[in-house]
Formats: structure tokens, C-alpha cells, sequence
């Protein structure tokens, strides 16, 4: 190898190893703000309960800041699938200050929503003004969707591994090369140490005891994971439900979240709680310990379907994580397994069939719950993943491999709504 190809690699390597930098540096200090402004707007809330009834006002705002602004923003992260499978424009900056204040006036008013879109979409955002620095072709461009995705993903949950898998899983490794992979990790990391260095605390979660695997376990591991693939399936037909709802009949689209706020503030009265709005982040701590009402999970996934689908902005990732959490919770008074091992399969494995993502999922339970859950997590994110469906909560995701030609089979035979 001559001196020149030797340079030439070297250089590449430092604008690749400085675009991490900046993606990495930029998104986890997003998300650090971002994290830090979501509990100061969580405690305003639960401080002053009345405010609930300002969320028609603040779903108005929302709207119709997202209505004056580049049409593309609105997608959210199916614009960031959309751009990998095609890229051809631009993803508008101004994302990234958008979903930030549409997420926290979601949150302040009491809408149920996560963070994990808003994450995302400002580190795709971030990702992409590097694309004109730096003058990147189409095939660059797709690198920088993924390190985005991976920078936003693992500074808002901190778990790197998972935000770099993820970030790979969620275009099924399509066009992914040893390049994008090695970079998806690096970039994950970096914006994780940012998040650590502006001192941000994750929640923790634990699982005490982890039976040993026997042919009774088994069985049962299978019965719930068939039950977290389908309630994955029903959180994401409720969310494009109620969006297609809301499109067809609201034409004036700043109107959606205004007539939604004024139907969730009601319901939010009448049922006299508020542990379905918001993360939920307590009620997800608590289902470690203490079984959950077999309703909770329905609640929520109701609540944060309608949220979303009248155009109120935030993620789904952390209500799925309620959702599979309480769930799991719920099954413990019927099924032989420890509680907090039900809650932390249910935690990833409803993420795992509503993304399409099992390694991220088995990788991020890893991560959060310890190794030595690893088997049962892995067994129940793959059960889940295929007994979901074919279409998960983004619609842009193209879904292929083995789950692809299983569905394709299955809908031949009649049986569309899967």
C-alpha cells in the first residue's frame, strides 16, 4: 500500500471519527437538555393538576406550529426511514426544535407520550447538517440517518449497545456496511459519556432473582411472549387508528390536537387519575414489585394511542414500556415466574414486536436488567417479534427477512389485519 492510499485512509477516518464527535457531542447534549426540561415540565404538572385542562390550548400550538412549518417535519421518524431508503433531500433542522417543544407542551398539559421520537428525530436533524459541511453523497448520507438514530437512542435511555443495534435493526441492517456498523456504535458512546458528563440519571430498574430454565418456565415464557407480540400489535393499530381517525374527519390539522386535548382532558377528569398520562415512569418502577390491575396496560395504550393519533408529539418507546411492564406485572398473579422477570420481559419484549427490533430489545434488557437475565429476555423479544404483525408503529419501516415472508404467507390466506 502506497503512501498516498495510506493518507487517504487516514483522513477519512478523522472526518468520520470528527462527524461522531459532533453528532455525538451535539445530540447527547440534546438530549441531556432535553431530559432535564422534561422533568421540570413533569413537576410543574403534577404540582398543579388543573393545568390538564390547558391541553386543548397547548395541542392548538402544536398544531399549528407544525402547520406553518416544512410539511416533512410532521412524519417524524417514518421521514428519517424515508430518507435512508431514499435519500434525496434535506431532513429540515428545524425538526429538532420542534419535536423538543411540541414534546414538553404534550407533557406539561398531561398528553401520554414518550421521549424516544423526540430523541431521535433531534439527533437525525443534528446528523444531517453535517451532510452539507462536509459535502456527503447519497450513500454517506444513510450513514449519518444511522449514527443520528443511534446518538439520539442511546443518550435519552442511556443504553449504548441497544442505541447502536437499533440503529442498524431498524432498517434490517439494509445497505449497512462494516463502516456504518463500527460508527453506530461510536457515536452511540460518545453520546452516552455526554449525557454522564452533564450529570443525567436514568432511571434504574431490577431483577432479584432469575429462576433457572427448565421445561416449565419454557412453556410459560411462551405463553406471555405471545401475549406481548399481540398487545405490540394492538398498540400499533390503536396509534395509526386514531391518526387516521383525526385526518379523515379534522381537515384544519392545528384543530386535531385541540379537539383531542379537550376529549383527553375530560377523560383524564372523569376517570380520577393520572398515572396513564405522561411517561408513567412510577407506575413502570412500581410493576417490578407490585401487581398491576389487568386494565393498566389497556389504559395507557388507549390514552397514548388517541395522544399521538390527534397529532401531540413525543415517542411511544416509553409507553410501550408501560405497557409491557404492567402487563407482565398483571400475568405475575396467574403465571409461576417472579414478578419483576415478567415486568422486564414485558418491558422490552411489547418494544421489540412493535419495532421489529428484537436483538436491540434482547441487547437493551441486558443492559438495564443484568446478563443473567438474558435467556428469558432474548427468548420473549423473539416470540413477541413475530406474533405482532407485519406493520409496527413506524410506517415507513420496511420490514423484511424471515417475520416479512411469514406475514405475506399468512395474509394469503386471508387473514389481512395481521
Amino acid at each position: 500500500m502506497d503512501f498516498q492510499k495510506i493518507k487517504q485512509i487516514m483522513l477519512i477516518t478523522l472526518k468520520w471519527f470528527f462527524i461522531c464527535c459532533l453528532i455525538g457531542i451535539f445530540s447527547g447534549s440534546a438530549s441531556a437538555l432535553f431530559l432535564v426540561s422534561l422533568e421540570f415540565v413533569t413537576q410543574i404538572r403534577i404540582q398543579n393538576t388543573w393545568i390538564i385542562w390547558l391541553l386543548p390550548f397547548g395541542g392548538l400550538l402544536i398544531g399549528y406550529l407544525y402547520f406553518i412549518s416544512d410539511s416533512k417535519i410532521t412524519k417524524g421518524n417514518n421521514l428519517l426511514l424515508e430518507e435512508y431508503n431514499k435519500p434525496e433531500k434535506r431532513i429540515p433542522f428545524m425538526m429538532a426544535p420542534l419535536v423538543l417543544l411540541g414534546t414538553l407542551i404534550t407533557h406539561l398539559f398531561g398528553g401520554s407520550a414518550g421521549r424516544e421520537g423526540t430523541a431521535v428525530q433531534m439527533g437525525g436533524a443534528i446528523a444531517d447538517v453535517c451532510s452539507s459541511i462536509f459535502k456527503l453523497n447519497h450513500s454517506e448520507k444513510r450513514i449519518l440517518i444511522i449514527l443520528g438514530i443511534s446518538a439520539g437512542f442511546a443518550s435519552v435511555f442511556g443504553t449504548p449497545l441497544a442505541g447502536a443495534i437499533f440503529a442498524l435493526e431498524i432498517v434490517f441492517f439494509s445497505r449497512i456496511n462494516f463502516k456504518s456498523a463500527v460508527l453506530s456504535f461510536a457515536v452511540a458512546y460518545i453520546a452516552y459519556f455526554t449525557v454522564e458528563f452533564w450529570k443525567i440519571k436514568h432511571t434504574h430498574y431490577n431483577i432479584p432473582a432469575v429462576p433457572d430454565m427448565n421445561f416449565t418456565a419454557f412453556f410459560w415464557i411462551i405463553i406471555v411472549s405471545i401475549l406481548f407480540g399481540f398487545t405490540a400489535l394492538l398498540f400499533s393499530r390503536s396509534t395509526h387508528f386514531w391518526g387516521k381517525l383525526f385526518s379523515k374527519n379534522i381537515k384544519y390539522p392545528p384543530l386535531r390536537p385541540f379537539i383531542g386535548g379537550t376529549i383527553l382532558a375530560v377523560a383524564i377528569y372523569f376517570i380520577g387519575t393520572t398515572k396513564y398520562i405522561g411517561l408513567g415512569v412510577p407506575m413502570i418502577v412500581e410493576a417490578f414489585t407490585v401487581p398491576n390491575a389487568p386494565f393498566d396496560f389497556l389504559l395507557k395504550i388507549l390514552f397514548t394511542g388517541f395522544t399521538l393519533g390527534a397529532g401531540f408529539k413525543g415517542g411511544e418507546v416509553t409507553p410501550l414500556f408501560f405497557v409491557g411492564a404492567t402487563l407482565g406485572s398483571a400475568l405475575s398473579v396467574c403465571v409461576p415466574l417472579p414478578i419483576a422477570l415478567l415486568a422486564g420481559m414485558g418491558f422490552v419484549a411489547v418494544f421489540s414486536g412493535a419495532t421489529h427490533t428484537p436483538i436491540a430489545c434482547t441487547i437493551m434488557g441486558m443492559e438495564l436488567f443484568g446478563i443473567n437475565c438474558g435467556v428469558y429476555i432474548g427468548i420473549a423479544c423473539i416470540i413477541a417479534y413475530f406474533f405482532s404483525g407485519n406493520v409496527g408503529i413506524y410506517k415507513s419501516q420496511i420490514v423484511k427477512g424471515p417475520k416479512s415472508i411469514l406475514y405475506q404467507n399468512i395474509r394469503k390466506k386471508g387473514l389481512k389485519y395481521l
